[in-house]
């Protein structure tokens, strides 16, 4: 098996996390630049990711414990600030700004070279398997938190 050169989950850098992605076709609309809404798939392949890098398995944590845990997106907030076009390479970052309680806070930003395209806070809940609130473990929150610095 041929060995690999970069991870396709992207990698863990002194600000979080990082994940290169190319714009296709079907990202795109009629004007040629990418679709509003496909930007929360690139936001949610960094954060799925971001994970990953993490050693956070969500499939495993649903059912780690009795209670089970879980992510959910609460809130979003985004800034379109320049459209990205076909063929497009973009870079997704991802960052802690809290993890602890029954919450987390990420700040995302999907960049093509140096140019800004989208901005974004996401607030994520966490909730057990039966959709209750329930602390983050601090093991966990640790772990978000760990090596983290703002975007």
């Amino acid at each position: 098996m041929t060995e690999r050169p970069f991870s396709i989950s992207g990698e863990l850098t002194e600000a979080g996390h990082r994940l290169v992605q190319r714009v296709y076709y079907e990202d795109t609309d009629f004007s040629g630049l990418v679709y509003h809404a496909r930007y929360l798939h690139f936001l949610e392949r960094g954060r799925t990711d971001y994970l990953r890098c993490l050693g956070v398995e969500q499939r495993e944590l649903v059912s780690a414990d009795e209670e089970g845990l879980v992510f959910v997106v609460h809130r979003m907030e985004i800034d379109f600030k320049s459209p990205a076009r076909m063929d497009d390479v973009l870079t997704i970052l991802t960052h802690t700004e809290k993890a602890g309680g029954a919450k987390m806070v990420l700040n995302q930003q999907i960049r093509s070279d140096e140019t800004l395209l989208i901005s974004a806070k996401v607030i994520i809940a966490v909730i057990n398997a039966r959709g209750r609130p329930r602390r983050l473990p601090e093991t966990l929150a640790a772990k978000f938190l760990e090596g983290s610095t703002p975007l």
